[in-house]
């Protein structure tokens, strides 16, 4: 509860929606992660929304990453590229052309993405804005073991706070 805040404040700095596409559509595949975090004049980030949902075709995770985008005024979307590559970019173009977008590419395993973002919230620097039951359940429960499924919301906060605070 410490690392809880009931809103966040009003001088955001930058916003960001962090987004791990999956690598297929269709009843079988990944969720779609995507979160939006801010950077306050503070120092401290705002985890401010989940919108990973179920098992969306590219078109319907594009809409929502791009109505995330829109609804809290974000300033880039930052997408993990491995599996998607340019298609990715391409899919939220056709949504929304104007989206200030920008792709990394995973070059170390998900364990060693997430340390220095677990390390920001070891010092307190990262609050959660009310309660995102999800993204803080698949945040309790990764372990990194590949048989637990994919940490889809997990890896879009981790980009998301890579962005504003790591980069």
């Amino acid at each position: 509860e410490r690392g809880r805040v009931a809103k966040a404040p009003a001088d955001l700095v930058r916003v960001v929606v962090g987004v791990d596409p999956p690598a297929a559509g269709g009843p079988r595949s990944d969720e779609c992660g995507i979160v939006c975090a801010a950077l306050g004049e503070d120092g401290q980030a705002y985890v401010l929304d989940d919108r990973s949902m179920g098992r969306l075709s590219p078109l319907a995770w594009a809409k929502r990453v791009a109505g995330c985008y829109r609804a809290h005024e974000a300033d880039r979307i930052v997408a993990e590229a491995n599996q998607g590559g340019d298609m990715v970019e391409s899919v939220l173009r056709q949504v929304d052309p104007s989206v200030s977008y920008g792709s990394v590419r995973a070059s170390r395993g998900k364990v060693a993405r997430a340390e220095p973002v677990s390390a920001l919230y070891e010092r307190g620097l990262v609050r959660h804005v009310g309660a995102l039951a999800e993204l803080e359940d698949q945040m309790c429960a990764f372990t990194g073991d590949r048989r637990g499924g994919s940490p889809d919301r997990v890896d879009a906060l981790v980009w998301a706070i890579w962005e504003l605070m790591l980069k």
